[in-house]
Order: structure tokens, then sequence, then C-alpha cells
């Protein structure tokens, strides 16, 4: 029997963000993300969940821009 690979995770459906246009979640995920491994350090398992909510829904365009402000010190809200 072969061995087959999982699927691909997909953020699951959140009520505060009920429309097909998920911009906001995907921000508010990344920021929650930062946030939760800023407070509860990076091996903190929970923190993936947001995470993993990113990166399946933001463009990597956007988190490769935004962690460059992060590290330029020029992301416009506080982490």
């Amino acid at each position: 029997m072969s061995e087959q690979s999982p699927l691909p995770w997909t953020a699951p459906f959140d009520a505060r963000y009920p429309n097909q246009n998920q911009t906001k979640h995907c921000y508010k995920s990344y920021v929650d993300f930062h946030r939760c491994q800023k407070i509860r350090g990076e091996e903190y398992e929970p923190c993936l969940y947001f995470k993993k909510t990113y990166t399946s829904l933001c463009p990597n365009a956007w988190v490769e821009k935004w962690d460059t402000q992060r590290e330029e010190g020029t992301y416009p809200i506080k982490i």
C-alpha cells in the first residue's frame, strides 16, 4: 500500500470573516502570529495556527513585503 501525502492545510471558516474576500483574515492572522510569538515565545505551539492561516490565505508577495517592513522597523502595526 502506497503512502499518500496529506492534503494541504487550509484555513477553517471563521464567522468574523464571512465574505469571500479574505484579506482582513489574512492580515489579522499575520499580525496575531507575530504578536503570539512575541508574547509566548517562538516554541509555543498554538501560535502555529495563525501561521498556517496566513500562509494559506496571504499571497507570498504580501508576506515578503510585511517581513521586510518588520525588519526595517517600518511596519505600520505595533507588534
